[in-house]
């Protein structure tokens, strides 16, 4: 699917950002820069939560009266579902505020599109491997503030293993709730697992965290960007031969996925 230019919009894209590493929002920004690309918008900007440019100054950003507001968020949750329409004073899926009108977009995680980006990482992750011997971990940070965060997550487990990819084991797995991430190997009976960390961006819980859980790392390194060379794949761990990706969220393709929001945001509020 494809959006039909929309010149007289301005798309806003709201991320979480990071107080603690520098790379968190990156993506964000590569995200934006390849819709600006498209000439798809009047504006294409990017705020934050943790992070400057803040959502509150959103307003002052954009010149545009008519926004598209996309979460690129993995799940809906606290953040998609309480903060940022707190910040932005979001009523509903179309709202005017201070003489614009926005319109409020699902996030990016739960669009369908985004089990074919799985399944790409993962067979990029590990070339040659067949995923007959393979079990195909999902991860993500897991909380008890909102219990929609695991559920994109799950969907998409449910949604591979719909496909018919081929592999022996679809499963998920989280940092801070069962089944753990930090138990990957018993979760795991074949020779090769593969993990895709269903986040944003490769900052502190996919490139930091999470190899300390996995064994990769005995302890918590620094961020991506202040490494020399991508963390090597395979690891021989634990009996087992791991292959770990970056972020799901680092994609290029990522912004195709922004762009069906805003797609499908049209099709269900404004062409009916």
């Amino acid at each position: 699917m494809s959006i039909t230019p929309k010149p007289n919009s301005a798309l806003l894209i709201v991320g979480h950002g990071s107080t603690e590493n520098p790379d968190s929002s990156t993506p964000y920004f590569d995200h934006a820069d390849e819709i600006r690309r498209r000439n798809l918008f009047a504006e294409v900007h990017c705020c934050f939560w943790k992070e400057e440019p803040s959502m509150r100054e959103a307003f002052y950003l954009i010149d545009a009266d008519d926004v598209y507001v996309v979460p690129d968020f993995i799940s809906e949750g606290y953040f998609t579902q309480d903060v940022i329409p707190r910040e932005l004073n979001l009523t509903g899926s179309t709202t005017t505020v201070r003489g614009k009108t926005f319109h409020y977009c699902l996030p990016v995680g739960v669009h369908r599109s985004m089990t074919d980006l799985i399944l790409k990482r993962a067979k990029e992750v590990a070339p040659g491997v067949d995923p007959a011997t393979t079990t195909l971990i999902i991860t993500g940070h897991g909380t008890g503030l909102n219990q929609n965060s695991t559920k994109a997550i799950r969907d998409q487990v449910d949604l591979i293993i719909a496909a018919g990819a081929g592999y022996a084991a679809v499963l998920d797995a989280y940092m801070e709730e069962p089944p753990f991430i930090a138990e990957w190997d018993q979760m795991s009976q074949t020779p090769n697992v593969v993990i895709v960390p269903f986040f944003i961006s490769d900052g502190l819980h996919s490139y930091q965290d999470i190899p300390v859980l996995l064994g990769i790392e005995t302890e918590v390194g620094a961020a991506a960007s202040q490494r020399e060379v991508f963390r090597q794949n395979p690891h021989m761990l634990r009996g087992k031969t791991l292959f770990y990706s970056s972020a799901i969220g680092t994609e290029r393709l990522m912004a195709d996925v922004i762009l069906d929001q805003v797609f499908d945001f049209d099709q269900l509020h404004r062409n009916p």
